[in-house]
């Protein structure tokens, strides 16, 4: 396993299908693009810029439901890539003492995320969907590439989260840096749904 950093949201650019995207913390700092939906997108650009919606989101309400019962989030695993779709799993510690529940990845990084627990990604998973960025690029280049992906938390505000459900704000997206990684849309790039469930998220 390895561990990554959640470096932000990005609306992919033919589709504005809004995909999360991880970064793995050490060399060679592959980029692992996963198409999510809507409301998770926001759910995790509002857990990376630290703001709170009017009333809570479900997810949220998971994280306050796991401190309430004396539990903790030990770590969020992606462990598979099975039939287009990511698996991931949730350690969650508690009385009873650990258990690992099966999850999307979307769900268990926005829910990772408002617990302060670490997120891997298997190397089989890296190595099979991972990109890295041209060979002569430094640290100071990744870096400013992956802020590329932080517009979206720019442009996110109160505005965009109704009582009851969130919407996207309209944004025009950069080109995105996984050079090397083939996006082919919401319908046949690779997501965290199986592509029967998998809705086409149109911009707007």
């Amino acid at each position: 396993m390895r561990l990554v950093e959640v470096t932000g949201i990005h609306l992919e650019a033919s589709t504005g299908a809004p995909i999360v995207v991880l970064r793995e913390h050490d060399a060679p700092h592959r980029l692992l693009p996963i198409f999510v939906g809507g409301s998770e997108a926001v759910a995790i650009g509002l857990a990376l810029s630290g703001q709170s919606p009017p009333r809570p989101l479900t997810h949220d309400v998971m994280a306050a439901l796991v401190e309430s019962l004396d539990a903790d989030v030990e770590r969020v695993e992606v462990t598979e890539l099975r039939d287009g779709s990511f698996l991931a799993e949730l350690a969650v510690r508690g009385p009873a003492g650990e258990r690992r529940l099966d999850t999307r990845p979307s769900d268990a990084i926005a829910l990772a995320l408002r617990l302060h627990a670490p997120v891997f990604v298997s190397d089989a998973v890296l190595d099979e969907a991972g990109s890295t960025l041209s060979e002569a690029a430094d640290i100071d280049a990744i870096d400013r590439q992956v802020d590329e992906f932080r517009f979206f938390l720019d442009d996110l505000d109160s505005a965009a989260i109704g009582s009851d459900g969130v919407s996207l704000p309209p944004v025009s997206p950069p080109d995105p840096p996984v050079a090397t990684q083939d996006d082919e849309g919401p319908t046949g790039g690779v997501g965290d749904e199986p592509d029967s469930q998998r809705r086409d998220f149109g911009a707007g």
